[in-house]
Protein backbone atom coordinates (compact mmCIF):
# COMPACT_ATOMS: atom_id res chain seq x y z
CA UNK A 1 0.00 0.00 0.00
CA UNK A 2 1.48 3.35 -1.09
CA UNK A 3 1.68 6.49 0.95
CA UNK A 4 -1.69 7.83 -0.88
CA UNK A 5 -3.81 4.30 -0.33
CA UNK A 6 -2.87 5.30 3.45
CA UNK A 7 -4.21 8.42 3.65
CA UNK A 8 -7.36 6.99 1.36
CA UNK A 9 -7.66 4.26 4.20
CA UNK A 10 -7.02 5.39 7.21
CA UNK A 11 -6.69 9.43 7.31
CA UNK A 12 -9.91 11.46 7.73
CA UNK A 13 -11.06 13.27 4.47
CA UNK A 14 -11.10 16.53 5.41
CA UNK A 15 -8.80 17.67 2.72
CA UNK A 16 -8.76 17.98 -0.82
CA UNK A 17 -5.56 16.55 -1.33
CA UNK A 18 -3.17 17.13 -4.36
CA UNK A 19 -1.76 13.63 -5.92
CA UNK A 20 1.70 14.40 -4.43
CA UNK A 21 3.76 12.93 -2.05
CA UNK A 22 6.60 15.38 -0.82
CA UNK A 23 9.57 13.40 0.79
CA UNK A 24 12.18 16.39 1.73
CA UNK A 25 12.84 20.01 1.30
CA UNK A 26 15.83 22.37 1.18
CA UNK A 27 15.19 26.24 0.96
CA UNK A 28 12.49 26.88 -1.96
CA UNK A 29 12.39 23.47 -3.03
CA UNK A 30 11.10 20.25 -2.47
CA UNK A 31 11.48 16.88 -3.66
CA UNK A 32 8.58 13.82 -4.29
CA UNK A 33 8.78 9.94 -4.02
CA UNK A 34 10.05 9.98 -7.72
CA UNK A 35 12.65 12.52 -7.12
CA UNK A 36 11.12 14.94 -8.91
CA UNK A 37 12.27 18.72 -7.62
CA UNK A 38 9.66 21.24 -7.62
CA UNK A 39 9.89 25.06 -6.98
CA UNK A 40 7.84 25.46 -3.60
CA UNK A 41 5.90 28.69 -3.88
CA UNK A 42 3.43 27.48 -0.93
CA UNK A 43 5.61 26.56 1.15
CA UNK A 44 3.00 25.35 3.80
CA UNK A 45 0.93 28.21 3.10
CA UNK A 46 3.06 31.11 4.10
CA UNK A 47 4.31 29.03 7.05
CA UNK A 48 7.86 28.61 6.07
CA UNK A 49 8.93 31.88 6.00
CA UNK A 50 12.84 30.77 6.16
CA UNK A 51 12.65 27.95 3.83
CA UNK A 52 12.95 24.06 4.08
CA UNK A 53 15.28 23.00 6.91
CA UNK A 54 17.11 26.33 7.66
CA UNK A 55 20.71 25.20 8.49
CA UNK A 56 20.41 27.47 11.39
CA UNK A 57 16.73 26.14 12.42
CA UNK A 58 17.67 22.75 12.16
CA UNK A 59 20.46 23.33 14.64
CA UNK A 60 18.63 25.30 17.64
CA UNK A 61 15.48 22.52 17.21
CA UNK A 62 18.12 19.87 17.47
CA UNK A 63 19.87 21.08 20.56
CA UNK A 64 16.79 22.37 22.23
CA UNK A 65 15.65 18.49 21.44
CA UNK A 66 18.35 17.19 23.18
CA UNK A 67 17.78 19.38 26.11
CA UNK A 68 14.15 19.91 27.08
CA UNK A 69 11.62 19.53 25.07
CA UNK A 70 8.40 20.08 27.43
CA UNK A 71 7.57 20.76 31.35
CA UNK A 72 4.32 23.13 31.52
CA UNK A 73 3.58 26.19 31.69
CA UNK A 74 3.62 25.64 35.45
CA UNK A 75 7.16 26.68 35.64
CA UNK A 76 8.99 29.34 34.41
CA UNK A 77 11.56 28.44 31.29
CA UNK A 78 14.45 30.80 28.78
CA UNK A 79 13.10 30.50 25.45
CA UNK A 80 9.83 31.17 26.50
CA UNK A 81 10.63 34.61 28.23
CA UNK A 82 13.04 35.28 25.65
CA UNK A 83 10.84 35.07 22.53
CA UNK A 84 7.55 37.28 24.60
CA UNK A 85 10.88 39.90 25.32
CA UNK A 86 11.43 40.20 21.77
CA UNK A 87 8.16 40.23 20.30
CA UNK A 88 6.69 43.04 22.68
CA UNK A 89 9.85 44.91 21.74
CA UNK A 90 8.64 44.55 17.76
CA UNK A 91 4.25 45.37 19.13
CA UNK A 92 4.87 47.33 21.57
CA UNK A 93 4.38 47.73 25.83
CA UNK A 94 2.04 44.92 26.13
CA UNK A 95 2.68 41.46 26.74
CA UNK A 96 2.42 37.70 25.01
CA UNK A 97 0.70 34.55 25.35
CA UNK A 98 1.47 31.42 23.34
CA UNK A 99 -0.34 28.77 21.73
CA UNK A 100 -0.20 26.13 18.84
CA UNK A 101 -2.25 27.36 16.10
CA UNK A 102 -3.83 30.30 14.26
CA UNK A 103 -7.11 29.35 15.04
CA UNK A 104 -6.18 29.12 18.81
CA UNK A 105 -4.57 32.58 18.79
CA UNK A 106 -7.55 33.90 17.18
CA UNK A 107 -9.52 32.33 19.85
CA UNK A 108 -8.15 33.83 22.40
CA UNK A 109 -8.45 37.07 21.29
CA UNK A 110 -11.89 36.51 21.09
CA UNK A 111 -12.03 35.76 25.07
CA UNK A 112 -9.93 38.94 25.47
CA UNK A 113 -12.87 40.73 23.59
CA UNK A 114 -15.09 39.15 26.21
CA UNK A 115 -13.37 40.21 28.96
CA UNK A 116 -13.14 43.96 27.75
CA UNK A 117 -16.85 43.84 27.39
CA UNK A 118 -17.05 42.73 30.78
CA UNK A 119 -14.88 45.30 32.20
CA UNK A 120 -16.51 48.19 30.63
CA UNK A 121 -19.85 46.66 31.53
CA UNK A 122 -19.40 47.06 35.21
CA UNK A 123 -18.38 43.25 35.57
CA UNK A 124 -21.73 42.02 34.09
CA UNK A 125 -21.66 39.35 31.28
CA UNK A 126 -23.33 39.81 27.83
CA UNK A 127 -23.56 43.18 28.34
CA UNK A 128 -20.76 44.35 25.94
CA UNK A 129 -20.35 40.94 24.15
CA UNK A 130 -20.95 41.44 20.40
CA UNK A 131 -17.40 41.38 17.71
CA UNK A 132 -17.31 42.83 14.40
CA UNK A 133 -15.98 41.30 11.64
CA UNK A 134 -15.47 41.69 7.62
CA UNK A 135 -17.07 39.52 4.91
CA UNK A 136 -15.17 36.69 3.31
CA UNK A 137 -13.22 36.60 6.36
CA UNK A 138 -11.19 33.82 7.52
CA UNK A 139 -10.04 33.29 11.17
CA UNK A 140 -10.31 29.47 11.70
CA UNK A 141 -12.30 26.47 12.38
CA UNK A 142 -12.70 25.94 16.33
CA UNK A 143 -16.25 26.95 16.96
CA UNK A 144 -15.13 30.83 18.16
CA UNK A 145 -13.45 31.52 15.13
CA UNK A 146 -15.71 29.47 12.95
CA UNK A 147 -18.56 31.88 14.17
CA UNK A 148 -16.47 34.98 13.05
CA UNK A 149 -15.67 33.66 9.28
CA UNK A 150 -18.81 34.27 7.52
CA UNK A 151 -18.20 31.43 4.83
CA UNK A 152 -20.94 28.87 4.22
CA UNK A 153 -17.70 26.59 3.53
CA UNK A 154 -16.90 26.72 6.60
CA UNK A 155 -19.84 27.15 8.69
CA UNK A 156 -21.90 24.06 7.00
CA UNK A 157 -22.80 21.59 9.13
CA UNK A 158 -22.00 23.36 12.41
CA UNK A 159 -24.52 25.61 13.10
CA UNK A 160 -26.21 26.92 15.42
CA UNK A 161 -22.48 29.10 15.60
CA UNK A 162 -21.53 30.88 18.64
CA UNK A 163 -23.71 34.00 19.25
CA UNK A 164 -22.64 37.56 19.14
CA UNK A 165 -21.10 38.57 15.48
CA UNK A 166 -22.13 40.69 13.07
CA UNK A 167 -19.77 41.57 9.75
CA UNK A 168 -20.01 45.00 7.73
CA UNK A 169 -18.25 44.58 4.07
CA UNK A 170 -15.10 44.80 3.58
CA UNK A 171 -13.16 47.85 2.89
CA UNK A 172 -16.67 49.65 3.61
CA UNK A 173 -16.19 52.03 6.59
CA UNK A 174 -19.79 53.06 6.72
CA UNK A 175 -20.99 49.28 6.84
CA UNK A 176 -18.87 49.37 9.99
CA UNK A 177 -19.65 52.70 11.55
CA UNK A 178 -23.14 50.98 11.91
CA UNK A 179 -22.79 48.00 13.52
CA UNK A 180 -20.11 48.75 16.07
CA UNK A 181 -22.21 50.23 18.73
CA UNK A 182 -22.75 49.95 22.51
CA UNK A 183 -22.91 46.24 22.54
CA UNK A 184 -19.68 45.89 20.70
CA UNK A 185 -16.87 44.74 22.10
CA UNK A 186 -14.41 43.93 19.56
CA UNK A 187 -13.86 44.74 15.74
CA UNK A 188 -11.34 41.73 14.31
CA UNK A 189 -9.87 42.41 10.87
CA UNK A 190 -7.18 41.10 8.59
CA UNK A 191 -5.12 43.72 7.15
CA UNK A 192 -4.88 41.49 3.79
CA UNK A 193 -7.97 39.21 3.98
CA UNK A 194 -5.51 35.83 3.07
CA UNK A 195 -7.96 32.79 2.16
CA UNK A 196 -10.55 34.53 0.20
CA UNK A 197 -7.69 35.52 -2.46
CA UNK A 198 -5.56 38.11 -0.59
CA UNK A 199 -7.30 41.62 -1.05
CA UNK A 200 -5.49 44.16 0.91
CA UNK A 201 -7.32 46.58 3.12
CA UNK A 202 -7.27 50.44 1.76
CA UNK A 203 -5.51 52.61 4.13
CA UNK A 204 -8.69 54.77 5.02
CA UNK A 205 -10.29 51.49 6.21
CA UNK A 206 -7.75 50.48 8.58
CA UNK A 207 -7.28 54.13 9.67
CA UNK A 208 -11.33 54.51 10.26
CA UNK A 209 -11.92 51.26 11.99
CA UNK A 210 -8.80 52.25 14.19
CA UNK A 211 -10.51 55.58 14.81
CA UNK A 212 -13.97 54.26 15.24
CA UNK A 213 -12.66 51.60 17.73
CA UNK A 214 -10.92 54.09 19.61
CA UNK A 215 -14.12 56.32 19.96
CA UNK A 216 -16.36 53.79 21.18
CA UNK A 217 -14.63 51.96 23.44
CA UNK A 218 -14.21 48.77 21.36
CA UNK A 219 -10.67 46.64 20.99
CA UNK A 220 -9.11 46.39 17.55
CA UNK A 221 -7.99 43.16 16.90
CA UNK A 222 -5.67 42.40 13.99
CA UNK A 223 -5.80 38.70 12.55
CA UNK A 224 -1.82 39.05 10.93
CA UNK A 225 -1.82 34.66 11.27
CA UNK A 226 -1.03 34.98 7.29
CA UNK A 227 -0.28 38.18 6.18
CA UNK A 228 2.21 39.33 9.32
CA UNK A 229 5.29 38.34 10.17
CA UNK A 230 7.79 39.80 7.85
CA UNK A 231 5.68 38.59 4.66
CA UNK A 232 4.49 42.37 3.65
CA UNK A 233 8.09 43.61 4.15
CA UNK A 234 7.07 44.91 7.28
CA UNK A 235 6.91 42.85 10.22
CA UNK A 236 3.40 43.27 11.08
CA UNK A 237 1.15 44.42 7.93
CA UNK A 238 -0.35 46.93 10.36
CA UNK A 239 2.29 49.11 10.11
CA UNK A 240 1.93 49.52 6.17
CA UNK A 241 -1.33 51.47 7.81
CA UNK A 242 -0.15 53.72 10.32
CA UNK A 243 -2.23 52.06 13.41
CA UNK A 244 -1.36 50.20 16.17
CA UNK A 245 -3.95 47.31 17.04
CA UNK A 246 -4.74 46.48 20.51
CA UNK A 247 -4.00 42.85 20.38
CA UNK A 248 -2.41 40.99 17.09
CA UNK A 249 -2.76 37.19 16.36
CA UNK A 250 0.72 35.39 15.11
CA UNK A 251 1.25 31.87 13.57
CA UNK A 252 2.04 30.12 10.73
CA UNK A 253 5.60 31.42 9.98
CA UNK A 254 6.41 32.34 13.44
CA UNK A 255 8.50 29.23 14.66
CA UNK A 256 9.13 28.54 10.53
CA UNK A 257 7.23 25.27 10.16
CA UNK A 258 6.82 24.18 14.10
CA UNK A 259 3.63 24.03 15.42
CA UNK A 260 2.77 27.73 16.86
CA UNK A 261 0.59 30.23 17.40
CA UNK A 262 0.76 33.28 19.79
CA UNK A 263 -0.88 36.40 20.24
CA UNK A 264 0.18 40.30 21.86
CA UNK A 265 -2.43 42.33 24.33
CA UNK A 266 -1.40 45.99 24.21
CA UNK A 267 -1.35 47.66 27.62
CA UNK A 268 -3.34 48.06 29.59
CA UNK A 269 -5.91 45.26 28.22
CA UNK A 270 -2.94 41.77 28.84
CA UNK A 271 -4.01 42.39 32.19
CA UNK A 272 -7.70 41.60 31.90
CA UNK A 273 -6.29 38.27 31.64
CA UNK A 274 -5.57 36.36 35.23
CA UNK A 275 -4.58 33.06 36.59
CA UNK A 276 -6.76 30.53 35.07
CA UNK A 277 -8.83 32.25 32.65
CA UNK A 278 -7.28 30.48 29.79
CA UNK A 279 -4.12 28.22 29.31
CA UNK A 280 -2.80 25.57 26.90
CA UNK A 281 -0.81 22.16 27.94
CA UNK A 282 1.45 22.78 24.98
CA UNK A 283 1.67 26.33 24.29
CA UNK A 284 5.41 28.18 24.13
CA UNK A 285 7.02 24.91 24.76
CA UNK A 286 10.87 25.07 25.20
CA UNK A 287 11.35 23.20 21.74
CA UNK A 288 8.49 25.45 20.22
CA UNK A 289 10.05 28.69 21.33
CA UNK A 290 13.90 27.15 20.15
CA UNK A 291 12.30 27.11 16.92
CA UNK A 292 10.62 30.31 16.65
CA UNK A 293 13.92 32.44 18.46
CA UNK A 294 15.77 30.82 15.13
CA UNK A 295 13.74 32.28 13.05
CA UNK A 296 14.01 35.64 14.53
CA UNK A 297 17.77 35.49 14.25
CA UNK A 298 17.59 34.09 10.58
CA UNK A 299 15.45 37.05 9.38
CA UNK A 300 17.39 39.66 11.47
CA UNK A 301 20.41 38.56 10.12
CA UNK A 302 19.58 37.98 6.70
CA UNK A 303 17.68 41.02 6.51
CA UNK A 304 14.66 39.16 5.23
CA UNK A 305 12.16 42.01 5.59
CA UNK A 306 14.20 43.60 2.76
CA UNK A 307 14.13 40.83 0.86
CA UNK A 308 10.55 40.31 1.04
CA UNK A 309 9.41 43.80 0.07
CA UNK A 310 12.26 43.77 -3.14
CA UNK A 311 11.53 40.13 -3.65
CA UNK A 312 7.78 40.89 -4.08
CA UNK A 313 7.94 43.90 -6.20
CA UNK A 314 10.23 42.08 -8.59
CA UNK A 315 7.62 38.51 -8.34
CA UNK A 316 4.50 41.23 -8.94
CA UNK A 317 5.98 42.96 -12.12
CA UNK A 318 6.42 39.61 -13.56
CA UNK A 319 3.11 38.52 -13.11
CA UNK A 320 0.98 42.05 -14.21
CA UNK A 321 3.42 41.60 -17.65
CA UNK A 322 1.77 37.79 -17.72
CA UNK A 323 -1.76 39.38 -16.88
CA UNK A 324 -1.14 42.00 -19.36
CA UNK A 325 -0.31 39.39 -22.05
CA UNK A 326 -2.89 36.95 -21.23
CA UNK A 327 -6.30 38.84 -20.76
CA UNK A 328 -8.21 35.93 -21.39
CA UNK A 329 -6.66 34.04 -18.54
CA UNK A 330 -5.79 36.61 -15.82
CA UNK A 331 -7.42 39.18 -14.61
CA UNK A 332 -5.65 41.03 -11.94
CA UNK A 333 -2.75 40.85 -9.72
CA UNK A 334 -3.43 41.57 -5.57
CA UNK A 335 -1.02 41.82 -2.82
CA UNK A 336 1.67 43.29 -0.92
CA UNK A 337 5.44 41.95 -0.52
CA UNK A 338 5.57 38.03 -0.67
CA UNK A 339 1.78 37.45 0.05
CA UNK A 340 0.84 37.69 -3.53
CA UNK A 341 -2.51 36.28 -5.74
CA UNK A 342 -3.24 36.56 -9.16
CA UNK A 343 -6.40 36.30 -10.14
CA UNK A 344 -8.23 33.82 -12.76
CA UNK A 345 -11.33 32.11 -13.94
CA UNK A 346 -9.12 28.83 -13.88
CA UNK A 347 -7.38 28.99 -11.00
CA UNK A 348 -7.48 25.17 -9.80
CA UNK A 349 -6.87 24.25 -13.53
CA UNK A 350 -3.72 26.92 -13.68
CA UNK A 351 -2.04 25.45 -10.26
CA UNK A 352 -2.46 21.75 -11.63
CA UNK A 353 -0.74 23.23 -15.03
CA UNK A 354 1.96 24.94 -13.06
CA UNK A 355 2.70 22.02 -10.42
CA UNK A 356 2.89 19.51 -13.85
CA UNK A 357 5.88 22.32 -15.18
CA UNK A 358 7.48 22.21 -11.74
CA UNK A 359 5.77 25.09 -9.72
CA UNK A 360 3.35 24.61 -6.57
CA UNK A 361 1.20 27.42 -5.81
CA UNK A 362 -2.12 27.13 -3.65
CA UNK A 363 -5.63 28.47 -4.31
CA UNK A 364 -7.52 31.08 -2.70
CA UNK A 365 -11.35 32.62 -2.48
CA UNK A 366 -12.44 34.32 -5.37
CA UNK A 367 -10.48 32.74 -8.22
CA UNK A 368 -7.23 33.35 -7.19
CA UNK A 369 -3.81 31.70 -7.56
CA UNK A 370 -1.82 32.17 -4.01
CA UNK A 371 2.21 32.85 -4.44
CA UNK A 372 3.52 32.81 -1.03
CA UNK A 373 7.65 32.07 -1.12
CA UNK A 374 9.69 31.78 1.54
CA UNK A 375 11.14 35.35 2.90
CA UNK A 376 14.47 34.34 1.29
CA UNK A 377 13.85 33.70 -1.87
CA UNK A 378 16.26 34.54 -4.08
CA UNK A 379 15.84 36.93 -7.52
CA UNK A 380 17.07 33.45 -9.62
CA UNK A 381 13.81 31.33 -7.97
CA UNK A 382 11.47 34.26 -8.59
CA UNK A 383 12.72 34.63 -12.41
CA UNK A 384 12.40 30.95 -12.15
CA UNK A 385 8.82 30.72 -11.21
CA UNK A 386 7.73 33.97 -13.78
CA UNK A 387 9.38 31.59 -16.20
CA UNK A 388 7.17 28.71 -15.54
CA UNK A 389 4.27 30.74 -15.04
CA UNK A 390 4.64 32.41 -18.60
CA UNK A 391 5.28 28.90 -20.14
CA UNK A 392 2.40 27.13 -18.13
CA UNK A 393 0.16 30.07 -19.96
CA UNK A 394 1.35 29.00 -23.54
CA UNK A 395 0.94 25.37 -23.26
CA UNK A 396 -1.63 24.52 -21.05
CA UNK A 397 -5.20 23.97 -21.32
CA UNK A 398 -7.20 25.66 -19.59
CA UNK A 399 -10.55 26.17 -20.73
Amino acid sequence: MDTIEQFQHYVIGTYARTPLVITRGQGSRVWDDKGRCYLDFVQGIATNIIGHCHPAWVKAVSEQAATLVHTSNIYYTENQGRLAQRLVEKAGPGKMFFCNSGAEANEGMLKLARLHGQSLSGGKEGVRSNIVGAQMAFHGRTFGTMAATPQEKIQKGFRPMLDGFSFGEFNNLASFEKLIDDSTAAVIVEAIQGESGITPATIEFMQGLRKLCTERGALLLADEIQCGYGRTGKFFACEHYGIKPDAISMAKGIAGGFPMGAFWVAEPYCELFHAGSHGTTFGGTPLACAAALAVLDVMEEEKLMDNAARMGALLADGLKDLVAKNPDKLDCVRGRGLHLAVASKYNIALIDALRSNGLLAVAGGNGAVRLLPALNVTQDEVFQAIDIFGRTLSSAKLG
